[in-house]
C-alpha cells in the first residue's frame, strides 16, 4: 500500500498535514531522519504509516507511559499488533508482554528507554526483523535539551541489534544546538532533517502584568470565548483557582498527576465534550491531547524555558481558528526564576548525603541494588529524613543525570486484571461464592482480551455495574486471585527509584562538570530567555520565540500585544503629526493677516493648545524664514 492507502485505511484521513509526508517519504527510502514538528504537527502518523509498510517490527522509544499507553491502545482499535513494556511493570505483564512480542509479531514495540538497559531484552530483540527505530520526544537525549534523560543514551544499543534500520527521531521543541546534538548522540548517518515553522499564525502571544493574576484570569475568562487551559506550577493551585472560577460562575475543574486515573480521564472527556469549559492544570495535562478548538490558553505561573512555554501554548488553535495565549506577569516573577535556578543545584556533598538516605530507605547495601526496581514513596522519604521537597527532588535529578539512579513518578495508576484459567475451564470451577461469580460474569462482559493480556479495568465502572462497593470489588477480587482464576494488579500510584548501577560508597560518587556547572549555564541561559520574552520594550513575541529556535523572520507577526501596540503607537504619532501639521498651517495663516505682529499670549489664548507645542511651532516658522520674532511679537516676513 501507498501512504495516502494506509492513512485513508487506518485513520480515514485523505491527506496529510504539512512535512508528515515527506518524513514518511525519507524513512521509506531508509534514510535518518530529524522531524521537529511543533506540537499538534501529527507526530505519530509519521512513523506509524511507514511502519505498516515496511516489513518488521518497529521499536518506538518514549519516556512518557500514559502517551505510550495510549498510542497502544489506539493502534489495537484498529487491529494493529502493539505492545508497551516500561519499568513500572510487573515480572508477569512482562513476560505476557514478550510472549506477544516474540510470538505474536508485534508491529509496534513501545518501550521506556530505562528498558533499554537489560542485555537479555536486547539480546532477544536479535531475533526480530527490526523495521525502522523511533526515538520519540528525541530532545531527551541531548543534555542541552531542557528534559535530558541519561536512559536516552542507551538508545544506540538498538542501533548495534539493527544497524541497517533507519531511525527517526521526532520532538516538538528542539533549538539549533539541540537539533544538531540529537543527530549525534544518536549516530545518525547524513540524515534528513525536516523542520517545520515554528510560526502560527493563528495565535496571539499576549503577555499581561498583573499583581492580581487570580482576578486577570476571571477578567480573560469573561472577554473570551470556548475551551481554555490554565497553567499553573502547583496541585494546590489547581483546585483553588478553579474553585474561584466556579464560584464567579465559570464551568471549571482542577487537573494534575496526583488525581486518580479514573478522575482524571472523566474530567479529560468532559473537557473534551465541552462539558467542562476551562481546565485549570499542572502541565501534566495536555500531554496527546488533540482537542481542536481550544481558544485560550493562559500561563498563571511563568514557565522554566521557552520550550515548555511553546509546547503547552501550542494547544491552542489546532483547527487554525484565532485564539490566545496569554502570560501572566508579575514584577516578582523573574527574581522566582532565578531563584529555582539556585534551587535546583543543591550543594555536591548534600546530594551525595541524598543518595545515601535513598539507598538506605530501600535497603539497598552498598555493593548490592543492581538493574534493581524498587517503589519508592517520596513524600515518606521526605519525612523520614526530614529533608525539603524541592531540594530532595532536585538531589534525585542530579543523580539520575549522573548515572546513579533513576526516579520514576510517572507510573501505571490503573488497575488491572487477566484471566488466568482456560475459557473452557471457567464455568467449571467450583467453590466461588455469588459475589465472586457475579463479578466475574461482569468483568466479561466490560472488558476484552482478558484471556490473552493484563486489561485496564476500573473498581468505579464493575462497582456501578454490580452494586457492590468498590471495598467489596477489591475483596472479591482478592477472592478470584486466592482461587487462581484472576490476576489482580490493585491501581497504585507509588513512584518506583531504578539502580542502573551497584550501590557506590559516598566517597567515589562523582557529580560530573557537564551534569552539574554545564547544566546550571544552561538552565540560566533558558530562565534568562524566557525572562527577556516578558520584556515590554520587545517588539514581537513572537519573532523572540522563532530566533529563539533557530528560524529568522524579517517581518513582525503583527498579532502579539507587542506588535499591536507598536501599531497603535505608530497610529497615534501619525495621527499627531497629522494635527501638528495642520496647527502649523493655521499658525502660519493667522500671522500673516496681521502684518502689525501679534502677540505670544494672543497666539496662545487663540488656538487653546498646549502652550510649549506652540512655542516650538512658531520657533520652526522663525527658523524656516516665515516669520520673524521681535520680543514677544510675531510678523509675518513675506506674503506668500
Amino acid at each position: 500500500m501507498t501512504p495516502k492507502e494506509v492513512l485513508k485505511r487506518y485513520w480515514g484521513y485523505d491527506s496529510f498535514r504539512p512535512l508528515q509526508e515527506e518524513i514518511i517519504n525519507s524513512v521509506l527510502n531508509g534514510k535518518d531522519t530529524l522531524g521537529l514538528m511543533p506540537t499538534g504537527g501529527g507526530k505519530s502518523i509519521t512513523f506509524q504509516v511507514p511502519a505498516l509498510i515496511k516489513e518488521g517490527t518497529t521499536i518506538v522509544v518514549t519516556p512518557l507511559i500514559s502517551l505510550m499507553k495510549d498510542q497502544v491502545d489506539n493502534l489495537k482499535r484498529k487491529r494493529i499488533k502493539a505492545v508497551f513494556l516500561h519499568s513500572g511493570m510487573t515480572a508477569r505483564e512482562r513476560r505476557l508482554a514478550n510472549e506477544m512480542i516474540f510470538n505474536a509479531r508485534a508491529k509496534f514495540i513501545y518501550v521506556s528507554p530505562e528498558r533499554l538497559r537489560n542485555p537479555r531484552f536486547i539480546q532477544q530483540l536479535r531475533m526480530l526483523q527490526i523495521a525502522m527505530i523511533v526515538v520519540d520526544e528525541a530532545h531527551c537525549i541531548s543534555q542541552w535539551g531542557y528534559d535530558f534523560r541519561p536512559s536516552y543514551l542507551h538508545i544506540n544499543e538498538l542501533r548495534k541489534v539493527a544497524p541497517s534500520a533507519p531511525i527517526l527521531a521526532v520532538t516538538a521543541t528542539a533549538t539549533t544546538e539541540v537539533a544538531d546534538d540529537i543527530c549525534k548522540q544518536l549516530l545518525m548517518k547524513d540524515p534528513n532533517i525536516f523542520r517545520m515553522s515554528f510560526a502560527r499564525s493563528n495565535l496571539n502571544y499576549i503577555v499581561r502584568q498583573s499583581e492580581t493574576k487570580i482576578t486577570e484570569v476571571f477578567h480573560i475568562l469573561s472577554r473570551t470565548s470556548g475551551s481554555a487551559i490554565v497553567y499553573v506550577r502547583s496541585r494546590k493551585r489547581t483546585r483553588d483557582i478553579a474553585e474561584y472560577l466556579k464560584s464567579l460562575g465559570v464551568s471549571a475543574a482542577h487537573y494534575h498527576a496526583g488525581l486518580d486515573y479514573e478522575v482524571k480521564a472523566d474530567l479529560q472527556n468532559r473537557w473534551q465534550s465541552g462539558e467542562i469549559r476551562v481546565m485549570v492544570a499542572t502541565n501534566a495535562f495536555g500531554m496527546g491531547i488533540d482537542k481542536p478548538d481550544v481558544r485560550v490558553v493562559i500561563h498563571y505561573d511563568m514557565p522554566p524555558s521557552l520550550e515548555e512555554y511553546y509546547q503547552e501554548a501550542g494547544r491552542a488553535g489546532r483547527d487554525g481558528l484565532n485564539s490566545f495565549v496569554v502570560l501572566l506577569s508579575a514584577k516578582s516573577d523573574p527574581a522566582t526564576l532565578r531563584r529555582r535556578v539556585t534551587e535546583s543545584f543543591p550543594k555536591r556533598d548534600r546530594i551525595k548525603e541524598i543518595y545515601g538516605m535513598a539507598c538506605d530507605f530501600v535497603n539497598v547495601a552498598v555493593g548490592e541494588g543492581y538493574e534493581s526496581l524498587f517503589p519508592f514513596d517520596f513524600e515518606k522519604f521526605c519525612r523520614v529524613f526530614n529533608l525539603q521537597k524541592k531540594q530532595a527532588m532536585a538531589s534525585l535529578h542530579l543523580l539520575a543525570q549522573s548515572g546513579y539512579l533513576e526516579y520514576l513518578e510517572e507510573t501505571d495508576r490503573r488497575s488491572r486484571a487477566m484471566i488466568t484459567v482456560p475459557r473452557e475451564e471457567l464455568y467449571q470451577i467450583e467453590g466461588l461464592s455469588p459475589s465472586a461469580e457475579r463479578l466475574l460474569h461482569t468483568l466479561l462482559r466490560q472488558y476484552t482480551g482478558l484471556f490473552i493480556e493484563y486489561v485496564n479495568i476500573s473498581e468505579t465502572i464493575l462497582s456501578a455495574e454490580t452494586g457492590f462497593s468498590e471495598r467489596e470489588i477489591y475483596d472479591t477480587f482478592l477472592e478470584l486471585s486466592r482461587a487462581k482464576v484472576v490476576s489482580y494488579i490493585p491501581k497504585s500510584g507509588i513512584p518506583y527509584i531504578y539502580f542502573p548501577t551497584a550501590r557506590e560508597e559516598i566517597r567515589y560518587l562523582r557529580i560530573p562538570v557537564e551534569v552539574y556547572e554545564e547544566r546550571m549555564k544552561v538552565i540560566s541561559d533558558r530562565v534568562e530567555s524566557m525572562i527577556a520574552f516578558i520584556d515590554p520594550s520587545l517588539r514581537c513575541r513572537e519573532n523572540h520565540l522563532l530566533k529563539y529556535f533557530g528560524e529568522e523572520r524579517k517581518d513582525n507577526c503583527g498579532r502579539c500585544d507587542r506588535c499591536r501596540s507598536l501599531k497603535a503607537e505608530k497610529k497615534t504619532r501619525k495621527e499627531k503629526n497629522r494635527r501638528e501639521e495642520e496647527l502649523l498651517q493655521a499658525l502660519l495663516d493667522y500671522i500673516k493677516v496681521r502684518p502689525n505682529g501679534v502677540d505670544f499670549l494672543i497666539i496662545s489664548h487663540s488656538f487653546h493648545s498646549d502652550r510649549k507645542l506652540i512655542a516650538d511651532l512658531l520657533h520652526f516658522l522663525v527658523t524656516e524664514g516665515y516669520v520673524e520674532e521681535k520680543g514677544n511679537a510675531y510678523y509675518p516676513l513675506n506674503s506668500e
